[in-house]
C-alpha cells in the first residue's frame, strides 16, 4: 500500500476538513501546511500533527509531498496548483476549483504541462443517495428525464460576508452562486448528464436565463445572496435551480428529478418520494435506507472523505477519477453563464 503524503495549502475551515478526511484513510499522511498567520500555522500544524510554513513553495521545496490538497480562497487556487504542477505534486483543489473558466483552463494547462493529475472536490457526488438517484437515470427509470430542479434555502448574517474574502468579490468570485449553491449545480448537471452521450469536458447545459440580488447593504458586501436560474439541457431537460443565503432561519437542501415514468424527491438527508411506474425489487430498500428513518447508506464523516479516497486511488492505479479537473470545471462554467445572464437579461450558453 502506497503511503500518500500529503501538504495542505490553507490552514481554514476547508483545510481542517481536508486534514481530517485525509487522517480517516490509513494510507495517507498530512505532512505539512502552509498559511499566512504564523500563529494560525502553528495551531493547524500542531492539531494535525505535521510541519507549518508561510509559503506553500518553501513548503513543496522542504518536505517530500506526493499531493497538494489547496484549500486557500477560491479566487487564489491558481497560484498553488501552478506551484505544485512545477514540482511534479499531483493536486486535489477544493470547489469551485476556481472563480473563472479562464484562470481553471490556466490550471488544466500547467497541469498538463507538468504531467500532474489535478482533480477537485465536489463531495455530494459521494451521497449514496444522489448516487442511487444517478444510477435511476443511467438505467432509464425516470422514462425521457422532463424536468430536474435544485433548492439551497439557507442563511447567513452579515458577519459571514463583511470583512472576510466572502464577501470580497476578487477573491470569491461572487456569492452564493459560486460558493454555496455550486455543490446544486454540480450536481444537478452531473445527474440530468449521465442520460446523455457527452464529450468528455463537454457541458450537459446548453442554456443558462437567470437572476441575481443581494439584499446586504453593500457596505456589507456586494455579491449575491440570492439567485435563480432556469437550465435548459442538451436532452431537452429543463432545471430549476434557487440559491439563497437570505432566507432565514435557513432551510434544508432539495433535489427532485423527474419524467413520464417515475419521479424521485430529496430534502436535506432524507428520501421524500421514489416512485415509478415499474417498482423494481430494490425501490422498497431505497425508500426503507434513505427515508426518515433509515440509515442514510454507507457515507463517511467527513465525505470528503470518500472525494480523496477515490483520488488517491486514482493516482496510485492510474485510474479514471469522476472530477478530473475538465470535470470538475463544468459547475464553474455554469455559474459564469448564470452571472452572465444576470447582468445582461439574456440566456446565455455555458462556455
Amino acid at each position: 500500500m502506497t503511503d500518500h503524503r500529503v501538504a495542505i495549502a490553507a490552514i481554514g475551515g476547508a483545510a481542517d476538513t481536508h486534514a481530517r478526511a485525509y487522517e480517516n484513510l490509513p494510507d495517507a499522511t498530512v505532512v505539512a501546511c502552509a498559511g499566512r498567520s504564523r500563529e494560525g500555522v502553528e495551531s493547524f500544524a500542531e492539531a494535525h500533527d505535521c510541519a507549518g510554513y508561510l509559503d506553500v513553495g518553501e513548503m513543496l521545496d522542504a518536505e517530500s509531498v506526493d499531493v497538494l490538497s489547496v484549500c486557500t480562497p477560491a479566487g487564489a487556487h491558481l497560484e498553488p496548483t501552478a506551484a505544485a504542477a512545477e514540482r511534479g505534486v499531483d493536486v486535489l483543489c477544493e470547489k469551485p476549483l476556481e472563480i473563472t473558466t479562464e484562470r481553471i483552463d490556466e490550471m488544466l494547462t500547467v497541469a498538463d504541462e507538468g504531467g500532474i493529475r489535478l482533480g477537485g472536490i465536489f463531495q455530494r457526488r459521494y451521497r449514496p443517495l444522489l448516487q442511487a438517484m444517478r444510477d435511476a437515470v443511467a438505467a432509464g427509470r425516470f422514462g425521457s428525464l422532463a424536468v430536474a430542479g435544485v433548492g439551497l434555502p439557507w442563511w447567513r448574517d452579515d458577519d459571514y460576508y463583511a470583512g472576510r474574502w466572502q464577501g470580497d468579490p476578487e477573491l470569491a468570485g461572487g456569492g452564493v452562486a459560486i460558493n454555496q449553491a455550486i455543490h446544486s449545480i454540480d450536481a444537478v448537471q452531473w445527474l440530468v448528464g449521465c442520460g446523455m452521450d457527452l464529450e468528455p469536458g463537454e457541458n450537459p447545459v446548453s442554456e443558462v436565463f437567470a437572476y441575481t440580488d443581494c439584499s446586504r447593504d453593500e457596505d456589507v458586501t456586494t455579491v449575491e445572496d440570492s439567485a435563480v436560474a432556469n437550465l435548459r439541457f442538451r436532452d431537452g431537460t429543463v432545471a430549476q435551480l434557487l440559491g439563497s443565503t437570505a432566507m432565514y432561519p435557513g432551510g434544508e437542501m432539495r433535489y427532485e428529478l423527474g419524467g413520464p415514468d417515475g419521479s424521485a424527491l430529496v430534502q436535506g438527508d432524507d428520501l421524500v418520494s421514489w416512485q415509478f411506474r415499474e417498482e423494481e425489487a430494490g425501490d422498497d430498500e431505497i425508500r426503507e435506507l434513505f427515508g426518515p428513518d433509515g440509515a442514510g447508506g454507507d457515507a463517511p464523516d467527513p465525505l470528503e472523505t470518500a472525494n480523496a479516497r477515490e483520488f488517491l486511488d486514482a493516482r496510485e492505479f492510474g485510474e479514471p477519477f469522476m472530477l478530473e479537473g475538465r470535470e470538475a470545471r463544468k459547475a464553474v462554467a455554469i455559474v459564469e453563464a448564470i452571472y452572465e445572464s444576470a447582468d445582461s437579461g439574456e440566456p446565455v450558453s455555458p462556455s
